[in-house]
């Protein structure tokens, strides 16, 4: 087993070394004290065909779970097809970015969301019914209002993933 620093020293982590998610954590991803009540967290191992896995992460996002759909996104980037993987890296970064907004940290929404637009203009035509167009769109618009320091209301944090069936 590799050996352990001592800030890792009682850090929930597997058989491997490898950290885990086992800590609660409220709806913006940040983590609880263990024992408090927290969100359902999102499997490790999760593994979804594509359709399955934009629908569940929309879902999260209707709910105002940022977070959470950055976890299924993410699953889908590491899971997924090597082709595919700057597609879903991109959407998960948009993910984390409206989780920077939630918590509060521009900065950090800003990175995110710029990192998000590149990677989703420069994937160009999207599978799966993704709007990769209005993503991106919808990214320029709460960078412009981050810039100008206007208010980002639950509404505008509710993006849509694909495009209407």
């Amino acid at each position: 087993m590799p050996q352990q620093s001592p800030e890792d020293a009682g850090r929930d982590r597997d058989d491997d070394g490898r950290a885990r998610n086992a800590r609660p954590r409220d709806r913006f991803g940040r983590p609880l004290p263990f024992g408090s009540p927290g969100i359902p967290r999102i499997p490790d191992d999760l593994d979804l065909p594509p359709a399955e896995t934009l629908d569940y992460a929309q879902r999260l996002l209707d709910e105002g779970l940022a977070f959470n759909a950055h976890e299924v996104l993410e699953a889908a980037w590491k899971n997924g097809p090597f082709a595919e993987k700057s597609l879903w890296q991109g959407l998960a970064q948009f993910a984390v970015g409206l989780t920077h907004i939630q918590r509060g940290n521009p900065q950090g929404a800003r990175t995110l969301l710029e990192r998000a637009s590149e990677r989703l203009s420069a994937y160009g035509s999207a599978p799966y019914g993704i709007d990769s167009p209005g993503l991106v769109d919808r990214a320029h618009t709460l960078l412009m209002a981050i810039e100008q320091g206007k208010p980002i209301s639950d509404t505008d944090l509710r993006a849509r993933l694909t495009l209407p069936r």
